[in-house]
């Protein structure tokens, strides 16, 4: 009799653990904001592509790409601290999203803090394991903020007569 009882539990809790409700696909809606999104930032409007991506994000918060569009619309508003934010919440959802620690070591760079996108760049060739496009692209930020840094003060200096 108590297994007649504890079966029928048993399949129930099985089949709960084997479908889980799909988490890994993002909801419909979601995507096809994140896409609007997208769109408006290549057709550089950038503040509709933010608000595309918040209804992405308020439709599904799990949209990593959303996350990572809204970072790259303030990075073309030249607010860099704010793109720095949305793809540190980008990588919290998918730490391995190389886009987005290219995006992030880009920001980086922008407010100064080339070491923190070192670690960035890092990461990247973790990553890929053999060259990749990404890897290249920031590393040339990176290096090109370096010589500018080291021009800069010697433009800086008064002249002496």
């Amino acid at each position: 009799m108590r297994f007649t009882f504890l079966l029928p539990l048993a399949l129930i809790a099985s089949a709960a653990i084997a479908a889980p409700g799909r988490d890994d696909q993002l909801k419909p809606v979601s995507v096809q904001m994140a896409a609007a999104g997208q769109a408006a930032l290549a057709a550089g409007k950038a503040q509709d592509a933010i608000d595309s991506f918040e209804a992405a994000l308020a439709s599904d918060p799990r949209n990593v790409a959303a996350f990572a569009g809204i970072a790259a619309a303030y990075e073309k508003l030249g607010l860099p601290g704010k793109a720095v934010k949305y793809y540190r919440e980008a990588l919290a959802l998918n730490p391995s999203d190389i886009s987005a620690l290219e995006g992030q070591g880009r920001a980086l760079v922008a407010r100064g803090a080339t070491a923190r996108a070192q670690i960035n760049l890092a990461r990247i060739k973790a990553l890929c394991k053999t060259e990749c496009s990404a890897a290249a692209r920031l590393e040339g930020v990176i290096t090109k903020a370096s010589q500018q840094a080291s021009v800069a003060p010697a433009k800086d200096k008064p002249k002496q007569n």
